[in-house]
Order: C-alpha cells, then sequence, then structure tokens
C-alpha cells in the first residue's frame, strides 16, 4: 500500500500565506518516514493533508493510486491508523473503551464486542507498556500513558499505514525508545510509518527518509546523514548546533550556546562522546 502527496498545496481560509506549497512525498510499505521543522512549518497540517481533512489548493493525495477524498472513510480508517497531536475526549472512557474505538471502522455503530476485539485491545496495550491499564479512566492517565494508550488505539486495527503526529511527546527516554523501537519493528512486518517529530536524533536513528519543513516548503529531504547537516539545521532553527556521528555514522544533533559561551563550549563532540 503507498500513499502519496503530489505537489500539494495548503492556503488556510484567510491566511496571507500558504500553509503548505508544492510539497511532495510518498509513503509506503517497510518504510519508516519522518519529518521535522521548526513550530510552524506546516507539519501537522501535512498529516491532515494527507488523511484528506484539509482542502487542497492544488496537487492532489493518493491512496493506492485512488484520490483520498474517494474513499470512504471507514474503508480508509481500516487501512491507515492515525494519531493526531492534541485531541480532548468529549466523553469519560476507560482505557480499553478508547483502544477499542480504533476498531471502529471493522465494527460500525452497533456491533457486537468480540473476544477477537478484547484481544485485539490487549495485544496493542501490552505492545505499548500500558497492560493492566485497561480499567482506568482516562482522566487518571499520567502524560506519558495517556500517549502511550493513543498510540495502542492507532494500533489496535492493524493497520497497513501509521501516521503519526508527535507520537512521544509527554514520554521519558525509555518509553521514547521503546516506541521507536516498536515501529521499527512495524516496519519490519511491512506496515509504512511516518512519525512527525522534534526528537531529530530519534529520527536520525530510525528513519529510512527525512523531510525537513521550512514555512511549509521542503528544505531537504532524504536519508538522515545527508539531511541532517550542521548549516543547514542552523539556518532552520536559527540556532547554532554541531552534527558529530555515532560509531555506526548515524547523525546525531547537540545544540550550542550563544550566551555566555566559552572555546570549549563552541567545540563540537567527537564520535568518542557518543555510544551507539
Amino acid at each position: 500500500m503507498r500513499l502519496v502527496a503530489e505537489q500539494i498545496t495548503v492556503r488556510h481560509p484567510g491566511a496571507p500565506t500558504d500553509a503548505l506549497s508544492d510539497l511532495t512525498l510518498s509513503l509506503g510499505a517497510g518504510e519508516i518516514v519522518a519529518i521535522a521543522g521548526p513550530n510552524g512549518s506546516g507539519k501537522s497540517t501535512l498529516m491532515r493533508a494527507l488523511l484528506g481533512l484539509v482542502p487542497l489548493t492544488q496537487g492532489q493525495v493518493t491512496l493506492e493510486g485512488r484520490a483520498i477524498d474517494a474513499w470512504p472513510r471507514r474503508a480508509l480508517a481500516d487501512v491507515v491508523g492515525a494519531l493526531p497531536q492534541r485531541e480532548e475526549p468529549a466523553f469519560p472512557l476507560t482505557v480499553a473503551e478508547l483502544v477499542l474505538l480504533g476498531r471502529w471502522a471493522r465494527l460500525g455503530p452497533v456491533a457486537a464486542v468480540s473476544s477477537e476485539d478484547r484481544d485485539a485491545v490487549s495485544s496493542a496495550l501490552t505492545r505499548c507498556d500500558v497492560a493492566g491499564l485497561e480499567s482506568r479512566m482516562i482522566d487518571t492517565l499520567s502524560g506519558g500513558e495517556w500517549q502511550r494508550v493513543r498510540v495502542a488505539r492507532a494500533l489496535v486495527a492493524s493497520p497497513r499505514l501509521l501516521l503519526l503526529d508527535e507520537p512521544t511527546s509527554a514520554l521519558d527516554v525509555g518509553h521514547e525508545m521503546e516506541l521507536f523501537e516498536l515501529f521499527q519493528q512495524l516496519a519490519a512486518d511491512g506496515l509504512g510509518v511516518l512519525i512527525i517529530t522534534h526528537h531529530l536524533n530519534l529520527a536520525a536513528r530510525f528513519a529510512d527518509r527525512l523531510l525537513l519543513l521550512d514555512h511549509g516548503r521542503t528544505l531537504a529531504e532524504g536519508a538522515p546523514a545527508d539531511v541532517l547537516r550542521s548549516d543547514t539545521l542552523s539556518a532552520l532553527f536559527q540556532w547554532p548546533v554541531a552534527v558529530t556521528p555515532l560509531g555506526d555514522g548515524t547523525p546525531q544533533i547537540v545544540p550550542l550556546r550563544r550566551i555566555g559561551v566559552t572555546t570549549r563550549d563552541m567545540t563540537p563532540p567527537t564520535p568518542k562522546d557518543f555510544r551507539s
């Protein structure tokens, strides 16, 4: 299954400039594609455009060669799992009830919940390290628990593509790594995974391709080692950074100090300072 955006442009009503401009992107089976850029660069708008949730000024988004807005929403939800950046639940739900909502495309509005559905919920919670929370009310969860439960909901229907907007926000280092390793395992099993993230170092270690957005335009795209360059990143984020490789050559980004810096502070770290 392949999702393709071809030269898409999005301008929100009343906005003086485009939110996305002439952007092309593809996601296929077994790939991990990361999207990064400063706040306001169009990352969340891109995800909504890929899901057919915002009108395009020009260009098209297709899934398996079919226009995304021609897909019935239930059929689309059955093959594409999505995690928005923000959401506010309208009703009090248990964790199990929230995750089960990820199977609505298969269940429909009145179908009875089967043992297969319950097993899928249990499996998704286990994979996201929140097993045992099924009966908890979602408003009692910590920020990290809430985020992992939401990822479980995106996985519960066994989608073929997964679109995730900041899936590791509010997570500690261990759970960040745990989820990225899960995404890598899912891709190895044939799932296509698109991750919008501010964690450039994690994107560098796990993504097959990385796209940098700057004011809605593609600044750079390709393998992380080709995209993550100190001059490019320093200009994009308006902050000096150093880029140094891990032992396996994976680039890692270190922000430098601008105020009260010493010569030692401005010396980029060397590969021996890191372990892969």
